[in-house]
């Protein structure tokens, strides 16, 4: 494709000469020059007008190969230039000039493509001074004009240069312009002559049978076919000419027939989906929102999708929305058909996973879980969910469901009566799954426990516990959202979650008090020193280290640390107590601040 559109923006005038019309007023600089010997440069009043020449040319011209020849051939105009090279933007390529030399086009053209369309210093031999001019308009960069010059120019002839360069991108503006234009009219009537036939084929149906029975007719052979989605909307988009789409309730989308689909799809806005869907509902037949035209898929009551044609000219009329209602019509089935066998799928990885927690026979459960291709044999982690505003129902467990998948997680899923379980082959990332779900729920209120690595089903249960004990001692803390493995709990994985922690803050300020109010009053880090030398084992090098410090520096924190708390590290009990007190500081009390 690039190939053909380059030949035709470079060849459609290949019987034009290129040059500038020939006259007293419009003869080329080169041409200008030949009946006399002037001087080596051309005095800028005589280069202003020859650019005016030239730029009227440029405009003149339509085609864009032909707009770049005309630069590169009279770039004299603009000082003692020379035109080594000169490149097209053609559906995102760098297409070379045919004009282009061959002597050092290879090196040229791998430099013009190093500057990533930003101007730049080009070495050409025996040319002192090079730069690649970028032909920027309002969309972009249209090309390049590559230009060497036998000496440094002058700050008159940079300026000339300059001025050439921006005349010769807007005529290319112009002349992209009016080619998108051309296209974009050979585009839209042959949209509206297949339209027009389309519309005078449902004339001829109507005549025979009556618009209303085709379409009927139609959709229901659509839907019998078995194509499912995918064939209603090809079939919708074929009797009203618009592009046609389906989005799951939740604004996700499931199909898209026609031109314009945005890529990337935008990502839904759970609140406002839930406003359309109810503005919608409130409304008999298929409702306009923007440049949409709507309806809701709600057999017996319930939303299971959104049926839309996209209608940016406000062309819909009545055959257009009895088209789009009966595609609705025809799509309800197929949806309550998946939905079923999304709960059906769903109850049994619940029934599994309720088996799984409480303990259950190892050959029944692998044989269970192949029937609903999920491989047990595998280590597993226990995930527990929790979210303070939504209820643990089916519908926040495919919730779940679903963030989990789009995270890349294999998982089996059930739900308690205020969370939800997942049994997942894989240890979850730290914030991957917690962010998906902040998106899919539209808030940040919610925790994650995460298990150890269960090796076998019967760690399955005594796993499903851990994961509830890091999802309290996690909303329990400070920072009580986000997520919490329990393999990280250090201290608090033998302590158990409570509901009263003033005791564990008397703990800490009764150990660490005195340091704590060092470091708030000194912007210092002696808690966190101290923290770090008992997780490197009382390690000088390996405590430094950590800390980006030199060991001298370690020495004297840890003295500072004596003489303020009182305490001595080299005392048993000291030590023990000041351990614990760093580890609650960090774990429960969280940390600095």
């Amino acid at each position: 494709m690039v190939g053909s559109r380059a030949h035709s923006l470079y060849h459609r005038g290949s019987d034009r000469e290129g040059r500038l019309p020939q006259g007293s007023a419009g003869r080329s600089p080169t041409a200008a020059r030949r009946g006399s010997r002037p001087p080596a440069r051309t005095p800028a009043h005589h280069a202003l007008r020859d650019l005016m020449v030239l730029s009227r040319a440029l405009f003149d011209s339509p085609d864009e190969g032909e707009i770049l020849r005309l630069a590169m051939d009279h770039i004299d105009a603009a000082g003692p230039y020379r035109a080594e090279a000169g490149y097209l933007k053609v559906d995102g390529d760098l297409v070379p000039s045919p004009r282009n030399g061959q002597t050092h086009a290879l090196a040229v053209g791998r430099r013009v493509l190093e500057l990533a369309g930003q101007d730049g210093p080009v070495t050409v031999p025996g040319r002192p001074w090079g730069r690649a001019l970028g032909l920027r308009g309002l969309e972009g960069l249209h090309g390049y004009l590559v230009v060497t010059s036998p000496s440094r120019p002058t700050a008159v002839e940079r300026s000339l240069l300059a001025t050439l360069v921006r005349h010769t991108a807007a005529a290319l503006s112009v002349a992209f312009a009016h080619r998108r234009q051309r296209e974009d009219a050979l585009e839209l009537r042959r949209l509206r002559e297949e339209r027009t036939a389309l519309q005078r084929q449902l004339i001829s149906v109507r005549a025979e049978l009556g618009y209303q029975r085709a379409v009927h007719a139609l959709m229901a052979d659509v839907a019998a076919s078995g194509g499912g989605e995918e064939a209603i909307t090809r079939a919708l988009h074929g009797l009203t000419g618009l592009p046609a789409l389906v989005e799951d309730r939740f604004g996700r989308l499931r199909s898209w027939t026609g031109p314009s689909r945005p890529i990337p799809y935008p990502e839904p806005d759970p609140v406002r989906q839930d406003e359309m869907l109810h503005a919608i509902a409130r409304q008999a037949g298929p409702v306009r929102i923007r440049d949409r035209l709507i309806t809701l898929i709600r057999p017996h009551g319930e939303i299971l999708g959104v049926l839309a044609l996209v209608d940016t000219r406000d062309e819909a009329d009545e055959h257009t929305v009895l088209a789009l209602e009966h595609a609705a019509a025809s799509l309800a089935p197929e949806l309550t058909h998946l939905r079923n066998l999304a709960e059906v799928e769903l109850r049994l990885h619940r029934e599994l996973v309720d088996d799984l927690l409480a303990g259950t026979d190892e050959a029944s459960a692998y044989a269970r879980s192949e029937a609903v291709g999920h491989d047990l044999h595998r280590s597993h982690y226990v995930v527990v969910v929790q979210w303070s505003n939504r209820t643990a129902d089916d519908s926040f467990a495919q919730t779940v469901g679903r963030a989990a998948s789009a995270v890349g997680m294999r998982s089996l899923l059930t739900r308690r009566s205020d969370h939800v379980v997942l049994i997942t082959d894989d240890r979850p990332h730290a914030r991957a799954l917690y962010e998906a779900l902040a998106r899919e729920a539209g808030t940040r209120s919610g925790t994650i426990g995460v298990s150890d690595p269960c090796n076998s089903l019967d760690d399955i249960p005594h796993g499903y516990q851990e994961a509830q004990r890091a999802l309290e001692v996690r909303r329990h803390s400070r920072e009580r959202y986000g997520t919490a493995f329990f393999d990280e709990l250090g201290l608090y994985r033998i302590l158990g979650p409570g509901n009263d922690y003033r005791e564990l803050e008397t703990f800490v300020h009764e150990w660490l008090g005195q340091l704590i109010a060092y470091d708030s009053q000194h912007h210092a880090a002696m808690v966190e020193t101290l923290s770090r030398y008992f997780d490197c084992g009382g390690n000088y090098d390996e405590t430094a280290e950590s800390l980006a410090i030199h060991r001298s520096t370690l020495r004297y924190r840890l003295q500072r640390i004596r003489d303020i708390s009182g305490n001595d590290l080299a005392n048993v009990e000291d030590r023990l107590n000041l351990q614990v007190a760093t580890r609650v500081w960090k774990i429960v009390l969280g940390g600095p601040g």
